[in-house]
């Protein structure tokens, strides 16, 4: 049997985008044999990944597991909204965020776990499931979050199944009153956060550069109106408290009440809960934002088939 080196591993797995293990198995089944390999992972549809790679995949899901004060969410991406609900493709993102949950939500971490009940990353998981359901997928990030005495709530926005849909958040609240009592409060601010996202929990969390940046637009547009320096100045300042009051979670309106302040509705929990209660912050993950999707112009294709 030849010897089956690592390097060797490495070029087949350039060649072919295949797994790790899926590349060592595959060249132990044809005795080091390079050219074979290839066609053999081709064979088993395991480098049907590489071929699919540049296709866009913004769809698919995000997921949330929780255990008492800690949690994650993880987005895993696919081409169609079709295979989020494939209940395959299910089952691996649910494995994925149990996974990250074990490690904190640590992206690079969870990429590099084992993926439960087999000897591949999760990477290689998902590398692997490309060549089974037919269309590329990606492991897109994750996040965590900790409360040290406390509870962190989650929230799924247009659920497929349990646990997992388009719009995932997590809040941490800490607090020694109620568990119960403070999980429900957890969940109705992350429902807040699904609806409104905000930038940040708090004016101090905010990026400053973005304050700064919505500054100079609105001196911009106020000196169009040709008003003096010091009417200018105040109209901004203004201007920019209501900008706080839209983006910075605590200075928003709970659109649970549609009166308090979120910041505000959390004194007032206080004395249902029993104890003083502390936002600690929140992750919010939408499927595919920011992601630049393809533009499919349908009449050009078929003028190109054509030959026009």
């Amino acid at each position: 049997m030849a010897n089956i080196t690592a390097s060797m591993v490495k070029e087949l797995r350039v060649r072919t985008d295949a797994g790790m293990m899926d590349c060592k198995n595959a060249l132990n089944e044809c005795d080091g044999d390079m050219d074979a390999a290839v066609d053999w992972l081709r064979t088993k549809g395991l480098a049907k990944a590489a071929k699919k790679s540049s296709r866009v995949a913004a769809e698919g899901l995000v997921a949330t597991a929780v255990d008492g004060a800690k949690g994650v969410i993880v987005e895993i991406n696919s081409e169609t909204d079709f295979v989020a609900r494939n209940e395959i493709f299910q089952g691996m993102v649910g494995n994925v965020a149990s996974i990250s949950l074990s490690v904190d939500g640590d992206e690079a971490a969870t990429r590099a776990a084992n993926f439960t009940g087999t000897e591949r990353t999760v990477d290689e998981e998902i590398t692997e499931m490309v060549g089974t359901i037919g269309e590329n997928m990606s492991f897109r990030r994750s996040a965590g979050l900790v409360v040290d005495g406390g509870v962190v709530a989650s929230y799924i926005h247009n659920a497929v199944t349990g646990g997992m849909g388009k719009i995932a958040v997590l809040v941490g609240l800490k607090s020694t009153g109620d568990v119960a009592k403070l999980e429900a409060l957890g969940k109705q601010v992350a429902m807040h956060v699904a609806a409104t996202a905000p930038l940040a929990a708090t004016e101090a969390e905010l990026d400053q550069a973005v304050i700064e940046r919505e500054r100079q637009v609105l001196i911009n547009e106020a000196k169009e109106s040709g008003k003096p320096d010091n009417i200018i100045e105040k109209m901004v300042e203004g201007r920019i408290r209501k900008y706080l009051e839209e983006v910075v979670l605590t200075k928003q309106t709970f659109v649970i009440d549609g009166e308090n302040t979120v910041e505000k509705a959390l004194k007032l929990a206080e004395s249902d809960v029993g104890a003083p209660i502390e936002l600690i912050g929140f992750v919010r993950f939408a499927v595919g934002e920011g992601i630049e999707k393809e533009e499919e112009d349908f009449a050009a294709e078929v003028a190109a088939v054509a030959g026009n």
